[in-house]
């Protein structure tokens, strides 16, 4: 593979850390900056709402940017929002860089499969997509635990500085690595991808992913408070059980996807959303108890991210039936549809921490993704009322969020 492609990984790695570094900062953020766990949550809802609408909106007015100038400006934008909550002095600072960050996550991840594939010759285009997103993954592994870690012992604002240098580095790399040449892909109007969602099943598929997504999230973005109020851990060993949740992640989006593959996208959400549902409800009962609650996260990872293989699939199968001209915006959409949950579900966690309490957030996760569970029942019975195989056959998908 290029080295070229390592610059990409590189940016898709500091990019997830970024994203989801937030959940195990958010009792240290809360207390450094004076507001209720539920305000710092929302942290996470504005940086998913910054890639939920960065993504299809800034990719369209950007289509006719040369990619490698695009390249390079996102990855200075992503540098400049980090910078930016590195020295925010207040809370209102912090949600303007996270929306920021978020708005060149969208687009990043958007044309980094157009610079990916054309890096490389067409028989290994699935590799080097594969590699890029291979940074996420490990981001999830080894980023956030390190810079939940930095964090809690060097200030967070200590973590937004070391993830900006991180996009230094990629984008020094891009900008000496990727050549100038690269040929972009036709751009899509915002007409194009509005038209998108007039059709009825892919508004559906959407709406699995947004409530399958979003139940995760409202306790997903509480686990930090959960391990430190509930089970009883110190702060300093949060960031362990972050790498203990983010191995298993890594398991599970493998997991995932071969389940996918053997039994087609509808049967393995059913099967995914079934088991997350359960996780998450014993997660109520186990949060109390040390070893039990390690066991539950443990469980929990392995199942929380694996139905993205199978709605990123399942959104291409419907789109190659329903709207065969606009497939890659279909996909797009359904990213989109990640953040709306992700946002959704910080916001509705919040509200639940609020009322509720701490301990409310993993059940009524659960009901949230039992809606999914139900959604993609619906959606297996309309397959077959139409005749579709349950393992339709479909051409590569980008397996992101």
């Amino acid at each position: 593979m290029p080295l070229a492609l390592w610059a990409l990984t590189l940016s898709a790695f500091a990019i997830g850390t970024t994203e989801f570094v937030i959940v195990g900062l958010i009792p240290t953020i809360a207390a450094s900056l004076d507001v209720s766990v539920p305000s710092a949550g929302l942290l996470v809802s504005l940086y998913a709402l910054g890639v939920a609408i960065g993504a299809p909106v800034l990719t369209a007015l950007t289509g006719r940017v040369p990619r490698k100038q695009l390249l390079l400006g996102l990855m200075v934008l992503f540098t400049i929002g980090n910078l930016v909550a590195w020295m925010a002095p207040n809370y209102a600072s912090l949600m303007a860089a996270r929306v920021l960050t978020g708005l060149a996550h969208g687009v990043f991840f958007s044309i980094g499969s157009t610079i990916a594939t054309s890096l490389v010759p067409k028989e290994k285009a699935a590799s080097a997509i594969a590699l890029m997103f291979t940074g996420l993954t490990v981001a999830l592994v080894t980023g956030v635990p390190l810079g939940t870690f930095i964090g809690q012992h060097f200030g967070w604002q200590a973590t937004f500085l070391a993830v900006s240098l991180l996009g230094v580095v990629a984008a020094v790399g891009s900008a000496i690595l990727v050549p100038s040449n690269i040929a972009g892909s036709a751009p899509s109007s915002l007409l194009t991808q509005l038209a998108v969602l007039k059709k009825p099943r892919l508004l559906l598929v959407y709406a699995m992913t947004t409530l399958g997504y979003g139940g995760t999230f409202i306790a997903f973005t509480y686990l930090a408070p959960i391990l430190q109020e509930v089970s009883g851990f110190p702060a300093s060993t949060v960031s362990l059980v972050m790498l203990v949740y983010g191995v298993s992640v890594a398991a599970g989006n493998i997991w995932g996807g071969k389940l996918a593959d053997r039994h087609g996208p509808v049967r393995a959400l059913q099967i995914v959303f079934a088991l997350l549902a359960v996780v998450l409800l014993v997660l109520t009962f186990t949060a109390p108890s040390k070893p039990l609650v390690l066991l539950t996260v443990l469980a929990w990872g392995a199942v929380a991210f694996g139905n993205v293989p199978g709605l990123q699939v399942y959104v291409v199968q419907r789109a190659e039936r329903d709207a065969p001209q606009a497939v890659d915006v279909a996909s797009g959409l359904n990213i989109a549809a990640f953040n709306v949950g992700i946002a959704l579900g910080a916001w509705g966690g919040g509200l639940i921490v609020a009322k509720l309490g701490l301990i409310a957030t993993p059940w009524i996760g659960a009901l949230v993704v039992v809606g999914a569970l139900l959604l993609t029942t619906l959606a297996g019975w309309l397959d077959r009322r139409e005749g579709v195989p349950a393992k339709a056959a479909v051409r590569s998908a980008v397996v992101t969020h």
